[in-house]
C-alpha cells in the first residue's frame, strides 16, 4: 500500500465532533459541541423562507455576495472604528473554520512557525500543520489563564511569523484585556509578525470584562487578520457562514486559498444572513443579557452540585475540574477522554476532555457549554446529580473508615 501524508498523522479527528457522535449514540444531552437548542431570530428564518422561493440558488461571487460584504464591513466599522473596503478587505467563507484555515495557509509557508495559546480551539494546531507550519504553544495558566509575555517574545525570537489569538477564548472563556492586547501587539510589531484573531464570541462578554477588537488598536490594522463567524451571534451554526477582514494584500492571498478550497459559501444563506447584520444594537445587548443569565444559572447549578469550575469572562463554555473523581478508585488510571465517554454513557451528559485543548499534560478538566434552554439545563443538573452523588458517597465512606472503632 502507498503511504499516506505524514502531516495527517500529526493530529487526530476533532474530539469535539467525536463527542457529539458519542452523545447521539447514547441519547445524551450534548454539552460538548457548542450550538444552541433554540431557534435563530424570527427575522432570519423569515428571510430564509423568502429566499427559498425567490433565490438566489446558484453560485454567488466567490468572495462573498456584495451586499453581505458591505454589511460585514459596516458592522466591523461599528465595533472597531476602522473603515474597510468590502471589495478588497472582506472575504466570506464557509464558517469561521474555513476563514482561519484560509488565513493560516495564506500567511504561512512550510517551515514557518506560528504561536498558539494553550488551551486552544483544537483547529488551530491542525491549521498550522496542514499549512506546513510548526505551532509553538504559549500556556494560559489556570485558573485565571494569564500568560507570560516573555514566552511570547521567546517564540517571536524563534522566528514565529504569526500569533493566533482567540478572544474571547474557546475553551476557557478568557477575555483578553486591552493592556494584554496592546502588549501582544507591541511584540508583534517589534518582530514584524501577523496577529490572526478569532473573535467568534465577541458578543458574549460579561461585565466587567470588555471585548476589544485587536485590529482597532493603534498600529494594528495593517498586521491583524480578523476571523469571525455569524454562527454564534445569530444562532445559525449550521449555515456555515464565516468571514475574514484584514489588509488588502493578505485578504487577496486568502481569497486564492478560499477559491480553490470551497469556491464559495452557500448563496441562499448569504442572502438571508444580510437581514441579521442590519439588526439594531439592542439585539446584541439582549443576546449578551440572555447568555449572561444562562452563565450565572449554569454556574449556580454546578455550585449546588459541588462541582468545581472556572468563571468564564466570555463565550458559553465552562471548564469543570474532575480531579476529585479521577482520584477515586473506580476511576483510577482513567483519562479525561475515557471519563467523558463514561459520563456520556452513564450520566447522560456529553462533555469535551480538556486534554484536547491543552498542549500541556492536563487531564483533570472537561469543557461544558450552556447554550441551552432553561428546561434543558435543569435536566442537565438532574443528571449531573448522579455524578455529584458519587463524590458524596466517597466522602461518606472515607469518614466511616476514619471513624474510631468502638
Amino acid at each position: 500500500m502507498k503511504t499516506l501524508s505524514r502531516r495527517v498523522g500529526c493530529f487526530t479527528d476533532s474530539v469535539i465532533r467525536r463527542m457529539t457522535r458519542i452523545s447521539d449514540q447514547y441519547g445524551a444531552i450534548n454539552l460538548s459541541q457548542g450550538f444552541p437548542d433554540f431557534d435563530p431570530p424570527q427575522a432570519l428564518m423569515d428571510a430564509l423562507a423568502k429566499v427559498a422561493y425567490e433565490g438566489p440558488h446558484q453560485y454567488s461571487v466567490t468572495y462573498g455576495a456584495p451586499n453581505l460584504r458591505q454589511a460585514l464591513a459596516e458592522k466591523f466599522q461599528r465595533s472597531s472604528g476602522l473603515s474597510v473596503d468590502p471589495e478588497t478587505q472582506v472575504l466570506v467563507t464557509c464558517g469561521g473554520t474555513e476563514a482561519m484555515m484560509s488565513t493560516v495557509m495564506a500567511v504561512c509557508d512550510p517551515g514557518d512557525r506560528v504561536l498558539v495559546f494553550s488551551p486552544f480551539y483544537e483547529n488551530y494546531g491542525a491549521d498550522a500543520i496542514l499549512s506546513g507550519a510548526e505551532p509553538i504553544y504559549v500556556p494560559l495558566v489556570p485558573p485565571d489563564y494569564r500568560f507570560d509575555p516573555e514566552l511570547i517574545e521567546q517564540g517571536f525570537r524563534q522566528g514565529a511569523k504569526a500569533i493566533i489569538l482567540c478572544n474571547p477564548s474557546n475553551p476557557c472563556g478568557k477575555v483578553f484585556s486591552r493592556q494584554e492586547l496592546l502588549l501582544i501587539g507591541e511584540l508583534a510589531e517589534r518582530y514584524d509578525a501577523w496577529v490572526i484573531t478569532d473573535e467568534v464570541y465577541e458578543h458574549m462578554v460579561y461585565a466587567p470584562a470588555v471585548h476589544t477588537v485587536m485590529a482597532g488598536l493603534p498600529g494594528m490594522a495593517d498586521r491583524t487578520l480578523t476571523c469571525n463567524s455569524l454562527s454564534k451571534t445569530y444562532s445559525i451554526t449550521g449555515w456555515r457562514l464565516g468571514y475574514l477582514i484584514g489588509p488588502e494584500s493578505a485578504v487577496e492571498a486568502a481569497k486564492k486559498v478560499h477559491d480553490f478550497l470551497t469556491v464559495g459559501a452557500p448563496s441562499p444563506l448569504q442572502e438571508a444572513a444580510v437581514t441579521g447584520l442590519h439588526f439594531e444594537e439592542q439585539y446584541y445587548c439582549e443576546l449578551n443579557r440572555i447568555y449572561r443569565e444562562k452563565r450565572d444559572y449554569f454556574l449556580a447549578g454546578l455550585d449546588r452540585l459541588g462541582l468545581k469550575h472556572n468563571v468564564p469572562q466570555g463565550t458559553y463554555f465552562v471548564m469543570v475540574d474532575i480531579g476529585d473523581f479521577l482520584a477515586l478508585p473506580r476511576f483510577q488510571n482513567m483519562s479525561d477522554l475515557a471519563f467523558c465517554e463514561w459520563m456520556t454513557r452513564e450520566i447522560g451528559v456529553a462533555a469535551v476532555p480538556g486534554s484536547s485543548f491543552f498542549r500541556e499534560p492536563v487531564n483533570n478538566l472537561i469543557r461544558l457549554h450552556f447554550a441551552r434552554e432553561k428546561g434543558t439545563l435543569d435536566e442537565v443538573f438532574r443528571r449531573l446529580g448522579k455524578l455529584s452523588a458519587i463524590l458524596k458517597e466517597s466522602e461518606f465512606l472515607q469518614l466511616q473508615q476514619q471513624a474510631p472503632k468502638a
